[in-house]
C-alpha cells in the first residue's frame, strides 16, 4: 500500500465489498457466458476481465487486510443465481441495471478510469440485452400485453357486473364470454397487425429480376443512380455508388466479387424476425389473454360470491399485474417496481371505474 498510516476499519469494510462485488459480477458475466456462444460469449468473458482488473486494484489496495472472503449484497447474489440457472436476457436486464448502480463515482478510493469502465460496462451490456430483447420482441410482446389486457378487461367486467347485482352463474358466464371475445379479438389482430407489417417491409425488397437489367443500362443515363436517391442517399453518392455497382458487374468482374446491385438503404431480414410471425404473435397473444382473463374469475369457480369474490378476484389480478410489470421493468431496463406500482395503479384505475359505474347503474334500477 502506498498510504503511510493504515486504513481506518470502516474503510477496510468498504473496500472488501468492492472485491467481493467485483469478484460476484465476473462470475455473473463468466455463467453468462457459458450459454451463448460466438461474439456474445466473447464480449461477456472480455467484461469478466475487465472485473478482474477492478478486483485486482482493491487487492493493491487492502494488501495484508484482505481477510476472509466476503459475500456480495442479495441483488448481486440473485443475479448470480439467475445467469446460473437461465442466462437469459431477464439477467442480461438486471446486470445492465448493476453496472448503472456504481458508486465509483463518488469514491474518491476508485479511480477515474474505474468509473469510466463501469459507465462503459453498462453500455456494453446494454447493446446484449438489446440482442435478446429484438429476438423476443414480437411473439414476447404480443404474451405480455396479452396477459395484461386479460387481466384488466375481465377484472373489470367481472366486478362491473357483480355490482349490478348479477347471479354468481351469470358473473361466471360473463367473465367466460369476456375470456372467449377478449382472446379471439386479441389473437386477430395481432395477426392482422403482424402479418401487414411484414407484408410492409416485404414490399421493400428489391425485385431479383431487376438485377438482371443493370447490365443493359445505359452507362451515359445511369438510371442506377436514380435507385439510390430515391432510397435517401445524396447525388454524389449515389453516383459513386452506381459507378462503383456497374464496374463489379462488368465484362471483366469475377462472379465472386460482385457485390449485391439493391442491398444499399434496403430492410435487412433481422428487421423481420424482430417483428416475429403472425401466427406466433396470434397464438401468444390468444393463449396469454387467456391466461390472463381465467385469473379473476377463480373466486366463482370455488362458489365465491358478492363483495368477498370481488375482493378476491382483484387481489389475485392484482398479484399478477405486478409480476407482468415487473417483467416489463426487467426487460426495458427500467426500475421493476416502478413498472410493477404503474401497471397495478392502471388496472385498479380501470376496475375501480367499472365498478363504481355498475354500482351506480344497480342504485338506479338499470
Amino acid at each position: 500500500m502506498n498510504s503511510q498510516a493504515a486504513p481506518a476499519p470502516r474503510t477496510v469494510k468498504k473496500w472488501r465489498q468492492y472485491l467481493a462485488d467485483e469478484r460476484a459480477e465476473a462470475q455473473v458475466y463468466r455463467q453468462l457466458a457459458k450459454r451463448r456462444k460466438g461474439e456474445e460469449r466473447e464480449i461477456l468473458l472480455a467484461l469478466a476481465d475487465a472485473e478482474g482488473r477492478h478486483e485486482a486494484h482493491w487487492l493493491e489496495l487492502l494488501g495484508d487486510n484482505v481477510g476472509k472472503p466476503r459475500g456480495t449484497d442479495i441483488r448481486t447474489r440473485l443475479l448470480l443465481l439467475l445467469a446460473r440457472a437461465f442466462g437469459s436476457v431477464f439477467v442480461l436486464a438486471l446486470a445492465q441495471r448493476a453496472e448503472g448502480r456504481s458508486p465509483y463515482n463518488e469514491d474518491k478510493d476508485a479511480t477515474s478510469a474505474m468509473a469510466a469502465d463501469e459507465a462503459i460496462h453498462e453500455e456494453v451490456v446494454r447493446g446484449l440485452a438489446a440482442r435478446g430483447r429484438n429476438r423476443l420482441s414480437g411473439t414476447f410482446r404480443a404474451a405480455v400485453f396479452g396477459a395484461n389486457d386479460g387481466l384488466v378487461s375481465n377484472l373489470s367486467l367481472v366486478l362491473g357486473v357483480t355490482a349490478v347485482g348479477l347471479s354468481p352463474s351469470g358473473v361466471l358466464a360473463t367473465g367466460v364470454a369476456g375470456l372467449l371475445a377478449g382472446a379471439l379479438s386479441m389473437g386477430a389482430g395481432e395477426y392482422v397487425s403482424v402479418h401487414s407489417q411484414r407484408e410492409l417491409l416485404e414490399a421493400t425488397t428489391p425485385n431479383p429480376e431487376a438485377e438482371e437489367a443493370v447490365s443493359q443500362l445505359d452507362v451515359d443515363a445511369n438510371e442506377l443512380e436514380l435507385v439510390y436517391r430515391a432510397r435517401g442517399m445524396s447525388k454524389k453518392d449515389a453516383a459513386a455508388h452506381a459507378s462503383e455497382v456497374l464496374a463489379a458487374h462488368g465484362p471483366s468482374s469475377k462472379p465472386t466479387s460482385k457485390p449485391r446491385i439493391f442491398d444499399a438503404g434496403v430492410t435487412q431480414p433481422d428487421d423481420h424476425e424482430a417483428i416475429g410471425t403472425g401466427w406466433g404473435a396470434a397464438a401468444s397473444s390468444f393463449c396469454f389473454f387467456a391466461s390472463g382473463a381465467v385469473i379473476p374469475m377463480i373466486p366463482y369457480f370455488f362458489g365465491l360470491t358478492g363483495t368477498t369474490a370481488a375482493i378476491v378476484a382483484a387481489a389475485l389480478v392484482g398479484l399478477a399485474l405486478l409480476g407482468t410489470g415487473a417483467i416489463v421493468g426487467l426487460l426495458s431496463g427500467g426500475s421493476p417496481v416502478k413498472r410493477a406500482l404503474r401497471q397495478l395503479a392502471i388496472g385498479y384505475g380501470a376496475a375501480a371505474v367499472t365498478y363504481l359505474l355498475g354500482l351506480l347503474f344497480h342504485a338506479s334500477g338499470i
